[in-house]
């Protein structure tokens, strides 16, 4: 991708996209919803496929001309169902948070019962804040993790389904380490009548590479982001029981979107491709064995690692009960020696969300770019350093220069 067309037509935005390319090759990704996309998937948002309209679904648009567009959702749509084994999948949504809006709208009326995962526990904006259009249209009733154990309590859980009797059941997150239990979930539905919604933004690629257990023969509908551990263009699909399909395909287009981005289906379509592959799983394999090793290497440097570890590809730490130092001074302070993190909340944190105790960290990232158990090592050495250093400006100018080193190591997909 060496953009010569950029250059000569636009130098600001050809410089820009050139530094960009410099910060990520020089630096340490450890942002947990972040990845690199293949050379494929780049070329494939870049494509001509950007220029067609094609409102509606294959074989039902409200455009002409789209019998080629048509060939390219539905063999994104069919390599879906076979990495998920999905009765029905719309690719069409444009990113995360519209299509949980489309699950709400295809499933409930506003100002119906839903259970979900609290967001200062660990859940997303889209299940349930107030600030959100789901906290603003439906009745959100938050379930929490175990004060004792940081882990969500299944016990309580069916304890609240069964008082409230909520009309969608919402189990996903967005800074959890642990796996779901999405078996006992579907025995609380069941229970008190409820849809069950899984959002796997997360641990798709997880799922995908056959480490996690699948939700998606088990809950009523599933939505997923289409980058982060899946590695693909940023976007994302809803995958359904059969019975479902109309509701949610009605709820994607016309209910909260016009046109798809056909660029991006395509770039789906290839990026579900390379996960059906044998090293997709060996990937999401190794993405878990890092994340296990990053964990045990910062609790050996005496962080506290939220509920003990990591059964995924992120951690949460808790550098305020640990080390006395917030989330907000340490994103700055990593931001600055060339480490990318976010702050975060912990569970029950008794600090503010602008300026929490915790950070959260990943490693799909780096796991891409080749990165193994021992560079963990590495990695937890640079971030320990740089955090007990932060005020030390000669030290950090250090620091930057070691972590440019390490990251140098390990290219990144796309950029020469």
């Amino acid at each position: 991708m060496n953009y010569p067309n950029i250059q000569a037509e636009d130098l600001a935005v050809y410089e820009i996209i050139k530094r960009e390319e410099q910060r990520q090759k020089e630096g340490i990704e450890l942002i947990a919803s972040e990845n690199y996309v293949s050379k494929a998937v780049l070329e494939a948002m870049g494509s001509v496929l950007t220029n067609k309209y094609s409102e509606g679904y294959p074989g039902k648009r409200y455009y002409g001309g789209n019998e080629i567009i048509d060939q390219a959702e539905t063999l994104a749509i069919n390599r879906a169902k076979e990495l998920f084994n999905a009765e029905h999948v719309n690719v069409q949504p444009l990113s995360g948070s519209p299509a949980n809006l489309a699950v709400y709208m295809g499933l409930l009326n506003p100002g119906d019962k839903v259970l979900g995962f609290s967001l200062d526990q660990g859940g997303h904006l889209s299940h349930g804040h107030p600030l959100n259009f789901s906290g603003k249209l439906y009745t959100i009733i938050p379930y929490f993790a175990k004060k004792e154990t940081e882990i969500i309590d299944m016990d309580e859980v069916e304890e609240i389904a069964l008082r409230e009797k909520p009309k969608m059941i919402l189990a996903g997150f967005s800074a959890y380490s642990r796996d779901l239990d999405w078996k006992r979930f579907r025995i609380i539905a069941d229970k008190v009548g409820a849809f069950l919604f899984a959002d796997i933004a997360h641990i798709a690629g997880l799922i995908a590479g056959k480490q996690l257990e699948n939700p998606v023969p088990i809950c009523d509908v599933v939505s997923t982001t289409t980058h982060k551990t899946l590695r693909g263009p940023r976007g994302a699909m809803i995958m359904c029981k059969e019975k479902f399909a109309s509701a949610i395909d009605k709820a994607v287009f016309p209910g909260v979107q016009g046109g798809p981005h056909d660029h991006i289906n395509a770039a789906k379509a290839i990026a579900y491709g390379e996960a059906l592959k044998p090293e997709f799983a060996e990937y999401s394999k190794q993405v878990i064995k890092n994340a296990r090793a990053l964990a045990s290497a910062l609790q050996n440097r005496g962080y506290r690692i939220v509920s003990g570890g990591t059964d995924n590809h992120l951690m949460l730490v808790d550098l305020f009960g640990s080390k006395q130092i917030t989330g907000k001074e340490a994103e700055k302070t990593l931001e600055h020696v060339g480490i990318s993190i976010n702050k975060n909340m912990i569970p029950f944190d008794p600090r503010k969300p602008m300026d929490p105790s915790g950070i959260r960290l990943g490693t799909p990232a780096l796991t891409t770019r080749g990165a193994k158990e021992k560079d963990m090592e590495t990695v937890a050495d640079l971030l320990d350093s740089a955090l007990i250093h932060r005020t030390d400006e000669n030290n950090l100018a250090e620091i930057g220069h070691q972590v440019k080193e390490f990251s140098l190591n390990f290219p990144v997909p796309g950029i020469e």
